[in-house]
């Protein structure tokens, strides 16, 4: 188990324009090339947009973008032709392929707070997809085949237990409150990467919120 707290991401985004943004993985200037990716994880990002701020239309390709929203309201515009807006308890997916390009701003009136997590898909190329998913429960994890991945959203209450899967690479993130895992106290922001994870649960410290990746390893 390697354990990042959240003081150890990378700062980047632009402040003056409204943009803040921490880092998981190596990202633009902050190259580590002990830290390039996770399983099948390349980057999770951590946005604090102010009203009014965003990100304006750039390109990607050949990855799987996957946005949970903690506060706010996200607007989205794609390519594509899609223009959506994403709340908290939503998940978005934008399966660049060969290549879209996209925008994604705060237009609201109040500050927006969301997750944003690349992976890198088994299988390069095709056409752009795009889907939201509306209240996802904590019962029903999101699959990301084209990843080998499943997205568990995990909501406690204080003293509440659960388990985390079994699984070549499993990624916790903790959006906020306080989880113990395997003795380590983690903390809004923090996250664990799991190596052949068995037998192992969350208890949680405080009322929180979790994001788990379980990932497979592509058979051969």
């Amino acid at each position: 188990m390697r354990i990042q707290r959240a003081a150890e991401r990378y700062a980047g985004g632009d402040p003056e324009a409204g943009i803040d943004t921490r880092h998981a993985f190596s990202f633009g200037p902050h190259y580590d090339p002990d830290n390039l990716r996770f399983g099948a994880l390349l980057a999770c990002n951590e946005e604090r947009l102010a009203p009014g701020a965003g990100f304006d239309e750039h390109p990607h390709s050949h990855t799987e973008i996957v946005t949970w929203v903690v506060r706010g309201e996200l607007t989205h515009r794609d390519t594509t032709g899609r223009a959506t807006v994403v709340r908290p308890g939503d998940v978005q997916r934008l399966s660049a392929a060969a290549g879209v390009r996209h925008v994604e701003r705060n237009d609201g009136t109040e500050p927006l707070v969301f997750v944003q997590m690349w992976l890198a898909p088994r299988e390069a190329g095709g056409e752009p997809e795009y889907e939201v998913v509306r209240g996802i429960s904590d019962a029903t994890p999101y699959a990301l085949p084209a990843a080998g991945a499943l997205l568990h959203v995990r909501r406690l209450e204080l003293g509440e237990r659960t388990a985390v899967p079994d699984a070549d690479s499993v990624y916790v993130h903790v959006v906020r409150g306080a989880v113990r895992l395997a003795g380590e106290e983690l903390t809004a922001g923090d996250a664990a990467r799991l190596t052949a994870a068995k037998d192992l649960a969350l208890l949680a410290t405080a009322d929180a919120e979790v994001l788990l990746w379980e990932m497979r390893a592509a058979e051969v």
